[in-house]
């Protein structure tokens, strides 16, 4: 003769608990732009690509890097470069020099 397998059964007509067993997560709240993003000075260099002046850990840095849609709001994604104001200024002095580097290739 084959095992029986116990069933669990409720004869109880009492009320002890939610109907569903599992009860479904709450919806994740969208993330609102703050006022911050809308301060800092942004250039679009290309259709997902910008540079923007930003503050961070106190110090002022220029981020250039590309961006992606995420469900209508755009978000910085990993291809990029944040680059010191020092930094910055050494690619300014030599702009001159790249697109003469540019113009001979």
């Amino acid at each position: 003769m084959a095992p029986r397998k116990n069933s669990k059964r409720s004869d109880s007509t009492s009320d002890s608990g939610p109907d569903d067993p599992e009860p479904k997560p709450a919806a994740k709240k969208a993330k609102t732009s703050t006022a911050k993003d809308d301060d800092e000075p942004s250039w679009a260099i290309d259709t997902k690509r910008f540079v923007k002046v930003r503050e961070f850990k106190g110090k002022v840095m220029v981020d250039i890097r590309e961006y992606y849609d995420a469900g209508g709001e755009m978000k910085p994604g990993k291809k990029g470069i944040c680059l010191s104001v020092q930094q910055w200024r050494k690619l300014v002095d030599v702009i001159d020099e790249v697109d003469k580097a540019i113009k001979e290739k």
